[in-house]
């Protein structure tokens, strides 16, 4: 047992000090660097030391009107599909589809069949119950009729007057007209089918005014005010405006939005029903800026914003919210009334990292620069500055780039 013991004490032994061997023989480093060393390190602290160069320009706020942005579509204020009320043959039918036509206009015309007689019917017993009627209000004069005859040749009267009323309105009834001015959409019948009430005739729509339907979301609806003037801007190109006529109260349950209505007018039917359209409702004025879509950026948790410079020359990174799209920028909130705005270099710098800062244009000062101050002060000569180094600012961010890309590379 003790030999067992022994023997695996000297193994362990020998390979404590072949392992220690290792670091016994490892070369020694060297207590010097070579010149390439010192030169990469003596870059790499330069760098570090120098603040980076980037091209800045100062932008003001202005008032700028805030919208709603609602997917829609046009739609026709009405759509009525008029029908026959009797029974008869279409002898006539003057319209045709997409015809205008006025408020009365004939739609269909059904035959007479025996309406106008029953009409000359109608009107002889009215005539013969007037005459029942005068004749017993005379022997009543003369102490000959009582009041109960009196009262029947009455009712004999109003029942002929009744049936006649009852005759007309057939006899108007063989004309189904159009119930307002619009435009013929479709027809039913044409002229030899037998119809009977409750046949459809033909379809009317009123194009006028048009209507830009859509649904408007829970966040903005309090700020839809019925009476403002919206925009629309049509997927066929046209735009167009009108009143914000009606405003939901009731939301839809799955998508939690509000109907919205904007009335246009449209006095020539040219607005077709059903267009795709950009509804924009305006909401109120608000400080913002315009600047190009190019300079955005986002922070390490995705949020769009932009980089400026502090009154200390530091970098600041300013969340921003796109409240309008134009040829020429967009228009966004989120910044200090007066900004100093990165608009060169911001793709190399970090929020809190020193700047040196190259304005765009002649005698446009940094957000932090004082406004009192006589000419030739340290404003103006800070302004001198600021053009002389324009124009080398490119240069020197190249430059920059440059010296990075030397100083990762392996000597």
């Amino acid at each position: 047992m003790r030999t067992t013991y022994l023997t695996a004490a000297i193994i362990a032994i020998v390979i404590g000090v072949w392992l220690f061997s290792g670091q016994l023989n490892k070369p020694e480093k060297s207590a010097t660097q070579t010149l390439a060393e010192q030169k990469q390190a003596r870059d790499v602290q330069a760098e570090d030391d120098q603040p980076t160069v980037v091209r800045a320009r100062v932008i003001q706020a202005s008032q700028h009107l805030r919208e709603v942005r609602v997917r829609g579509r046009t739609q026709n204020k009405r759509t009525v599909t008029v029908k026959a009320e009797l029974t008869g043959r279409v002898i006539e039918r003057p319209i045709e589809r997409g015809d205008q036509v006025a408020k009365g206009a004939l739609l269909c015309k059904l035959s007479l069949d025996d309406r106008q007689v029953g009409l000359d019917e109608a009107r002889a017993s009215l005539q013969q119950a007037q005459i029942e009627y005068q004749g017993s209000l005379e022997l009543k004069a003369k102490g000959f009729q009582s009041n109960t005859a009196i009262a029947q040749t009455r009712a004999r009267l109003a029942t002929a007057e009744a049936q006649v009323a009852r005759r007309r309105l057939d006899l108007a009834r063989t004309s189904v007209r159009a119930p307002f001015a619009g435009y013929v959409e479709d027809v039913s019948q044409e002229v030899g089918d037998y119809i009977t009430p409750g046949t459809a005739c033909a379809t009317i729509v009123d194009l006028d005014p048009m209507l830009l339907v859509g649904r408007i979301a829970e966040r903005d609806v309090q700020r839809a005010q019925v009476g403002k003037t919206a925009v629309g801007l049509l997927a066929d190109g046209n735009r167009v405006e009108g009143k914000l006529s009606f405003v939901g109260s009731q939301s839809e349950a799955s998508t939690r939005t509000y109907a919205i209505e904007v009335q246009v007018p449209n006095p020539t039917g040219k607005l077709r029903s059903g267009i795709t359209t950009d509804i924009m409702i305006p909401v109120d004025n608000v400080l913002a800026h315009k600047i190009s879509p190019a300079l955005f950026a986002l922070d390490d948790s995705g949020v769009v914003g932009v980089r400026t410079v502090n009154d200390d020359n530091r970098v600041e990174f300013y969340p921003v919210e796109v409240i309008a799209n134009e040829p020429d920028g967009a228009i966004v909130t989120g910044l200090p009334a007066v900004t100093t705005l990165i608009t060169v270099g911001q793709e190399l710098v970090i929020p809190g990292e020193r700047v040196e800062v190259s304005f765009e244009a002649t005698g446009e000062m940094p957000a932090s620069t004082p406004k009192t101050g006589a000419p030739g002060d340290a404003v103006s000569g800070e302004a001198s500055a600021a053009e002389s180094s324009a124009a080398d600012s490119a240069t020197r961010l190249s430059s920059d780039r440059n010296t990075t890309v030397l100083a990762a590379t392996p000597s």
